[in-house]
């Protein structure tokens, strides 16, 4: 079953527990599903356009949640984090920084990575590798740690 037949069974079930904020989750993955099948001008977008979609709207929430945080409105953060619990749903099952770092260890080995300035070739390769299970943010700290 695809993302968008998942994302419309699961508003269902929220509609009739009345649970606001999943559906508000549900239909900010909705929306943005179809403003970028839209714009592309595609019917059907593919599993990894939906995977970064998603990805995206966690991000998101996630940065709009530390500005309140950081701001002491605790208030306002935690709704954004509510909704990232709900979204978080959709991705595929994230790795452990030490999943992650045996990765990037095993790519800098395969490319012969020496410093920083291969660190663009390292990070595109990882994140090829990684789409959708690491955050990039994670990926980033931990190659900038092995290549310096």
């Amino acid at each position: 079953m695809g993302l968008q037949q998942d994302v419309m069974e699961q508003m269902k079930a929220a509609m009739k527990a009345k649970d606001t904020v999943a559906l508000e989750s549900l239909r900010a993955i909705k929306s943005a599903l179809l403003l970028a099948s839209t714009e592309s001008g595609a019917a059907e977008l593919s599993e990894d356009d939906e995977i970064k979609l998603v990805q995206k709207l966690v991000k998101q929430r996630k940065d709009s949640a530390a500005i309140y945080t950081n701001q002491g409105r605790a208030d306002l953060a935690e709704p954004e984090l509510a909704q990232v619990a709900i979204i978080e749903q959709f991705l595929p099952e994230q790795l452990t920084e030490e999943e992650v770092e045996k990765i990037v260890v095993q790519t800098i080995e395969s490319t012969g990575a020496t410093g920083m300035k291969d660190m663009g070739k390292v990070m595109g390769l990882v994140s090829k590798e990684l789409a959708g299970k690491a955050d990039g943010k994670t990926i980033s700290t931990i190659v900038k740690n092995k290549l310096s």
